[in-house]
C-alpha cells in the first residue's frame, strides 16, 4: 500500500478549450481529515469524478492507495465510497433494496448486504421507511439516503460532495458527529462543503482550488497563520462604548 490514501499530480481535465482542472496536484493521507474547498464552478467535483472514474482526464496521474485510477480500476473502486452532491437513486427500488444492490456490486453477499444496510439505516433513522422508495422521502432524508449508500461496502476512503446541503441544524449535528466517529477509527474522509463551520468543525487539512488551480494546501491552522490575510483591530474608547 502507498503512503497516500490519494495522490494526484498534475491532473487536467478539459471540455473542448475550457480547462476544468490545471495541472492540480495534492495528496490525502490515511485517516485523514481533508475539507477540499473552492466557488462554484471551482473544479472540486471534477476532481472527484477524476478520483473516482466518473470522469475521464487528458494529463495527470492520479492513485489510491498506490494503485493507479484509470489502469487499477477494479482495485480503486471498491475502497472508495462516494456521497455526491445530486440524488441519483433507482426510483424502482426501496431504500433497503437500493443498498442491498450497492453493497452486491461490491461482491457483498445478500445477507450480510441486508445487515449492512439495516445497521446503517437506524443509524441514520431511516430504518422505518425501509420498505418505501426514496420519491416518498423528504429532502434530508434523501441526504442521509446517500450517505448510508456511499458506506454500505465499509470503503477506506469517504468522499463527499456537499454532504450536508440543505439539511436541517440537527441533521447536520447528526452527520458531523458520526464522520468525527468514523475519522477517529481510521476512516479517510474527503470532504466538499461552502459551510466554512463545516470545514472547521471537522478537517484536520485544507486544500482550497479556484478555477481549476490549488490556490492553498496544508494543515488547518495554517490557513490563520498565512501573511496574506488582513486583520483589522478596533479600539474602543469610553465614549464609543456609551454610544
Amino acid at each position: 500500500m502507498s503512503a497516500h490514501a490519494v495522490q494526484i499530480k498534475g491532473l487536467t481535465k478539459l471540455y473542448g478549450s475550457f480547462r476544468a482542472l490545471d495541472n492540480v496536484s495534492f495528496e490525502v493521507e490515511p485517516g485523514d481529515f481533508l475539507a477540499f474547498l473552492g466557488p462554484n464552478g471551482a473544479g472540486k467535483t471534477t476532481t472527484i469524478h477524476s478520483i473516482t472514474g466518473l470522469c475521464n482526464f487528458q494529463e495527470g496521474d492520479v492513485r489510491v492507495f498506490g494503485h493507479d485510477v484509470m489502469r487499477d480500476y477494479r482495485k480503486t473502486r471498491p475502497l472508495l465510497g462516494l456521497c455526491p452532491q445530486e440524488v441519483n437513486l433507482d426510483p424502482f427500488l426501496t431504500i433497503e433494496q437500493v443498498l442491498v444492490y450497492q453493497a452486491g456490486y461490491f461482491g457483498i453477499p445478500k445477507q450480510d448486504g441486508i445487515k449492512r444496510a439495516e445497521e446503517l439505516l437506524k443509524q441514520f433513522r431511516l430504518f422505518d421507511k425501509r420498505k418505501q422508495d426514496f420519491r416518498k422521502l423528504s429532502g434530508g432524508m434523501k441526504r442521509r439516503l446517500l450517505l448510508c449508500r456511499a458506506l454500505v461496502h465499509d470503503p477506506k476512503i469517504l468522499i463527499l460532495d456537499e454532504p450536508t446541503a440543505g439539511a436541517d441544524i440537527e441533521l447536520r449535528h447528526h452527520i458531523w458527529n458520526y464522520l468525527t466517529d468514523l475519522n477517529r477509527a481510521g476512516k479517510t474522509i474527503f470532504l466538499t462543503t461552502h459551510y466554512m463551520e463545516e470545514a472547521e468543525r471537522l478537517a484536520r487539512s485544507v486544500v482550497i482550488v479556484d478555477r481549476g488551480r490549488i490556490i492553498h494546501r496544508g494543515s488547518k491552522d495554517s490557513l490563520t497563520q498565512n501573511e496574506s490575510l488582513e486583520s483589522v483591530f478596533l479600539r474602543l474608547t469610553k465614549d464609543d462604548a456609551n454610544d
